[in-house]
């Protein structure tokens, strides 16, 4: 005999996604060894379907959960909490990659083990340029994203929401297209190569992945828009909207750091 749920909670019913996704990320970080051994490719391709099927499957099944009740006021908050978790291991991540920038650029060493190290050179990259213009387009983006979520949390503005996902997607669109035009006259015009140095390394790791990171968002801004315009989100009830907004402006923040440590400090001649 069923019976009535007398508690908040949302008491998961057994699921094959969580060893999905276990068995599709080994399977593509054991295939990345293999492809860096040049021994085959197809084990790291193959693991990456698995894993991006399961993150479509896995997510619809929450978005139909939401749908039919499940998320109430203490499953969104356990939501919320979970993704501000997620965010803060991206801060982390990005912090290596500011350490390792700072330390090469402040504190070079000169010997290494007994060796000659050479300290590494700083090579100077207009940044009033296509990263200012970039700068502008990211931050504009985010006031675009802002004025989505204000649209539907406070007005229940359908059209407001749309409107401001879809500038928000194609100001995203713009940063990643400048972006790759600005690797290109780097490394085709400018003389600069991936691993050439520390310089090159900390600049383009730093750099490349928070373009990974805005291309992520953008499809997150994107499942959210079709989402919307399906008749998805209300006032009361817009976590999954929510996190991609919180996500959106993470991405505008590391840039912001990017931008004046990296382009503005680091080549500024120290």
């Amino acid at each position: 005999m069923a019976h009535a749920k007398n508690h908040d909670y949302h008491i998961l019913p057994p699921s094959i996604w969580p060893l999905m996704g276990a068995a599709g990320g080994f399977l593509m970080l054991f295939g990345a060894v293999l492809w860096m051994h040049d021994i085959t490719a197809w084990a790291f391709w193959a693991g990456l379907v698995v894993v991006l099927y399961t993150m479509y499957a896995w997510w619809a099944e929450v978005v139909a959960e939401s749908k039919v009740g499940d998320h109430t006021n203490v499953v969104r908050i356990g939501l919320r909490m979970g993704f501000i978790l997620f965010v803060m291991s991206e801060i982390m991540f990005f912090f290596a990659w500011f350490w390792s920038f700072f330390k090469h650029v402040i504190y070079p060493m000169e010997e290494y083990i007994g060796t000659e190290y050479m300290a590494p050179a700083i090579h100077a990259v207009d940044p009033f340029h296509l990263p200012l213009i970039n700068t502008l387009i990211l931050l504009l983006s985010g006031c675009a994203v802002t004025w989505a979520h204000h649209a539907l949390a406070h007005d229940n503005d359908r059209k407001g929401l749309v409107q401001g996902l879809a500038i928000g997607i194609a100001l995203g669109v713009a940063f990643t297209a400048l972006q790759a035009f600005e690797y290109y006259e780097l490394l085709a015009h400018e003389g600069w190569q991936f691993g050439g140095d520390e310089f090159f390394s900390n600049f383009f790791m730093a750099t490349g992945f928070h373009g990974f990171h805005v291309l992520i968002g953008t499809i997150f801004l994107i499942v959210c828009l079709i989402r919307a315009m399906k008749g998805d989100f209300t006032p009361e009830q817009h976590v999954g909207f929510e996190a991609a907004a919180w996500y959106w402006h993470f991405v505008d923040v590391v840039w912001l750091f990017l931008f004046f440590a990296v382009y503005i400090w680091g080549t500024s001649g120290m």
